[in-house]
């Protein structure tokens, strides 16, 4: 995979441009390397890169704003690298669009793992989302050939395609599989944990705020009352 992985990265410190980028080389990924916002946008538009990884504070253009740009116009995966966990640029950031975050200082091996594990569930976005994509489904919204109808949600799991009162709801790859994990199971309690080992394919623990804003980001598309909170447990979709 790593071979033929362009990534597009967005840093405006030198140091960590040119290590890092000579670390993501050494592991087989091509990349291109920007220092700020408005030239990163250029280079993502002209090199169509298989991942973006966009620093929060960049000139010109931050971070934030870069990964707006680019989710209007691509589903192309997003990992926004932030200097503080508890920034609020990091919450800020997974709104715009980003599919996942990795905090500096960052150590080289785990942002390789972190840019595999993004791939290889947008690699399979068509396929079953751990179960999810499945078609079989003995609970209610079962309609057949791959199509669960919630309400007036469809959900094509074969096609990979979602409906909402017969309009086409565009979603990205990280919000289809989250949708697939949900009406998988519609009416079973998901918790954070499991949505992160499932969707995100964390191995290790993770920051459940990026299942938090994915869910609100989703919401905002199929409809606020469809997935509901179980305060204490996690989430559920209503069937």
């Amino acid at each position: 995979m790593a071979e033929q992985t362009h990534v597009l990265f967005v840093e405006d410190d030198d140091v960590i441009r040119e290590a890092t980028q000579l670390a993501l080389e050494r592991d087989g990924f091509v990349v291109t390397a920007m220092p700020d916002g408005l030239s990163g946008l250029a280079a993502f538009r002209s090199n169509q890169p298989d991942i973006a990884l966009l620093d929060v504070m960049v000139p010109g253009l931050d971070g934030v704003s870069l990964c707006r740009r680019i989710r209007d116009e691509s589903t192309v995966p997003v990992i926004m690298l932030s200097a503080r966990a508890d920034s609020i640029d990091v919450v800020l950031g997974l709104e715009a669009g980003a599919d996942d975050y990795v905090t500096k200082p960052f150590d080289g091996a785990v942002l390789v793992a972190r840019i595999r594990a993004v791939l290889r569930r947008f690699g399979h976005a068509g396929g079953s989302a751990g179960g999810a994509g499945a078609a079989a489904n003995d609970g209610d919204g079962r309609v057949g050939g791959g199509v669960l109808v919630f309400g007036d949600l469809e959900v094509d799991t074969e096609g990979m395609e979602v409906r909402r009162g017969g309009a086409h709801v565009a979603l990205t790859p990280t919000e289809m599989r989250l949708l697939l994990e949900f009406s998988a199971a519609p009416g079973t309690v998901l918790s954070r944990d499991k949505l992160l080992e499932r969707v995100w394919d964390y191995g290790w623990g993770g920051d459940t705020r990026v299942v938090d804003v994915h869910v609100q980001r989703l919401r905002t598309k199929i409809g606020q009352d469809r997935i509901e909170t179980v305060r204490g447990f996690g989430y559920k979709l209503k069937g």
